[in-house]
């Protein structure tokens, strides 16, 4: 009679196995061998009931947001046949008698939502080895967006451990990991958190926008762009290509405003002077000496009589008159 490997999305491709057959022909890719022993070890631990409320989160998360509809199916699904697949926990490093969670953090929260105990196997392991089980379970689930594997990466390497150990938790190639840096690098953490996970965009469509955002000012047209009050309501896909389309559409330099066109005017016995200012947008007319009040006065009582002759003036042009 085959039985399901409890850790089988840790090793691989969920798999029946054989009673008796070696677990160990189901290597994790990418795992270090202490880990891969640490599951081979597992699949034969012993399964325990805990309260959930003595069970901590990971110490670095790997989840942007929860799908709600994915947790309700959890949710129903554990409430009418039980929880079928244990988590794993280690003992809490800094407090005594907690534990923290490796993986199975949604499981936990079913636990504690419907006031049941979590079914879990316990292993004490150190924080090199906890990163590496927890992102070789998320690898092997794929249910993680791109992004969401590169904050979870970044999380690991400013806990100071090495790119070694993040391409061995995550199973990624050099080429991967190089364009989550640069990914990481170039896109403002609180800009990937807005957009949030967005599962259907994958790695290069992400180090596309990093180059854009290489740009001069690229980065503070994101933050401007996911600061809009509307942004956070579509899906996360929908966001990102709202983002992507902001930072790449070309930036519309504010034309510097023309020179004003100044001229004079002075009759031929220079009893009045005029200046003359043209912006394009307003036209002034100043006149000084003794007779610019008066000369004035009558300049605005012909304004009517003026402005007609103007407008069949343009008629005229535009008629070829």
């Amino acid at each position: 009679m085959a039985r399901k490997d409890i850790f089988g999305s840790v090793m691989g491709p969920a798999t029946a196995i054989a009673d008796g057959q070696d677990v160990s022909s189901y290597a994790v890719r990418g795992a270090s061998r202490s880990i891969i022993q640490s599951f081979e070890e597992l699949s034969k631990s012993s399964v325990v009931d805990l309260d959930p409320a003595l069970v901590d989160t990971s110490f670095v998360s790997d989840r942007m947001d929860d799908d709600d509809a994915a947790f309700q199916e959890l949710l129903t699904a554990i409430r009418e046949r039980g929880q079928d697949s244990p988590i794993l926990v280690r003992p809490h490093p800094e407090t005594s008698g907690r534990f923290q969670t490796v993986f199975g953090h949604r499981r936990v929260r079913v636990a504690r939502q419907l006031q049941r105990p979590v079914r879990a196997v316990v292993k004490k392991m150190d924080d090199r080895d906890h990163v590496i089980a927890q992102g070789q379970e998320n690898a092997a689930r794929a249910d993680l967006s791109f992004i969401e594997r590169t904050l979870f990466a970044d999380r690991v390497l400013k806990r100071g451990h090495s790119p070694e150990t993040v391409k061995s938790a995550l199973a990624l190639d050099d080429t991967t990991f190089s364009k989550m840096r640069s990914v990481i690098g170039n896109i403002p953490e609180q800009v990937i958190v807005a957009v949030g996970a967005a599962k259907g965009i994958g790695r290069d469509r992400w180090w596309q926008l990093a180059k854009l955002m290489e740009h001069p000012g690229a980065a503070a047209r994101a933050e401007e762009c996911v600061a809009i009050a509307d942004f956070a309501q579509p899906g996360s896909e929908a966001r990102f290509a709202r983002l992507f389309e902001f930072v790449s559409a070309p930036v519309k330099r504010p034309q510097a405003p023309s020179k004003p066109q100044e001229r004079a005017w002075v009759p031929q016995d220079k009893s009045v002077r005029a200046k003359i200012t043209d912006t394009g947008k307003v036209f002034t007319l100043a006149l000084k000496s003794k007779e610019a009040s008066p000369f004035g006065a009558f300049i605005a009582g012909k304004l009517d009589e003026l402005f007609e002759a103007f407008r069949e003036s343009e008629m005229a042009k535009k008629t070829g008159d």
